[in-house]
This record gives C-alpha cells, structure tokens and sequence, in this order.
C-alpha cells in the first residue's frame, strides 16, 4: 500500500475502491477530519466557562 503525506496528518493508506469496507473507512476518517478542522461553536465555550466556574464554587464550598 501507498502512504500519502499530508501537513501535520499522520500518513492516510491509500485503498481498493471496490472494497465496500475501505470505502466506509476512507469516508469516515475523511468526515472525522473535517469535524476535527471545525471551529469550536461560541455557545459551547461559554458552556464550559460555566462549568468550570461551578467546579471551582463547588471545591471551595467542600474545602471549607
């Protein structure tokens, strides 16, 4: 199998495309790294500031 280089990706195995299996594979892992570019949504950041700011009242209250 062929390996292809891609900046800062780890080598992606070319593959048979008559394969319905490695097809899936290659669709998947395409899809994965698509969502893995994406920008992280802004209510999902404030979201976790939240939670963060609740952890921390919560570990001040039990250490008290």
């Amino acid at each position: 199998m062929k390996h292809q280089h891609g900046e800062g990706r780890p080598p992606v195995r070319t593959v048979a495309t008559d394969d319905p299996n490695a097809q899936i594979a290659t669709r998947l892992r395409s899809l994965y790294l698509s969502v893995q570019e994406e920008a992280i949504p802004d209510r999902f950041l404030d979201l976790l500031e939240q939670l963060d700011a609740v952890e921390q009242v919560s570990k001040k209250s039990a250490s008290e």
